[in-house]
């Protein structure tokens, strides 16, 4: 039962921290969501748009799975298994980290989409040395995370559809690194992994 607890209090330390990040950024006239948004190419919008809706539409399941578990878990045996609720809620953890750690370490550059006209620094310090995307890294960990916490067939499919979205959209952003920061975006590239 406290697992239900701790997975609800995870899912919202990482949602307050986003959505503060923005209202701090809003303040400062940054503006964060550029998801879908601005003159970008069709196909960018595109995920992006996709993208947005599922990270979004994987929040309610996740309550879902978590207030319903164990009565729709995906293997019967899953349901006397405290080890994978607890795997499953470290992984979340970690994630969270990952991306609090992440959005921290990109301050005032840390942007939701492909920014239209708004040009920021390409950061490459602290954890941005062991992964390119580690806010990318965090969304992944919690959705894989909660996933193995709290397994059923409609969170399978709403975590890993949001998992296949990211990945697109981060090939997109690597694009726009590219055609931003030019040969230091390269240089950068060749040093640290996309995602570990």
């Amino acid at each position: 039962m406290v697992e239900k607890y701790i997975a609800i209090a995870l899912m919202g330390i990482f949602y307050a921290a986003y959505l503060g990040k923005k209202y701090v950024q809003r303040r400062q006239g940054i503006t964060t969501n550029h998801i879908g948004k601005g003159t970008k190419p069709r196909k960018v919008l595109l995920i992006e748009n996709i993208m947005g809706w599922a990270t979004f539409a994987v929040i309610p399941v996740e309550i879902f799975s978590i207030i319903i578990f164990p009565k729709m878990t995906l293997l019967p045996a899953l349901r006397e298994c405290p080890a994978l609720q607890w795997t499953g809620l470290g992984i979340t953890a970690i994630g969270i980290a990952f991306f609090i750690v992440a959005m921290l370490t990109m301050a005032d550059s840390w942007r939701a989409g492909i920014p239209d006209k708004d040009r920021t620094e390409l950061v490459q310090n602290g954890i941005f040395r062991i992964s390119r995307n580690p806010a990318f890294v965090g969304f992944d960990l919690m959705y894989i995370g909660l996933l193995l916490a709290f397994p059923n067939i409609l969170h399978l499919l709403f975590a890993l559809f949001p998992v296949i979205m990211l990945d697109l959209q981060i090939r997109q952003e690597e694009e726009f690194c590219r055609e931003a920061f030019g040969r230091e975006y390269e240089e950068y590239r060749k040093k640290v992994r996309r995602y570990l």
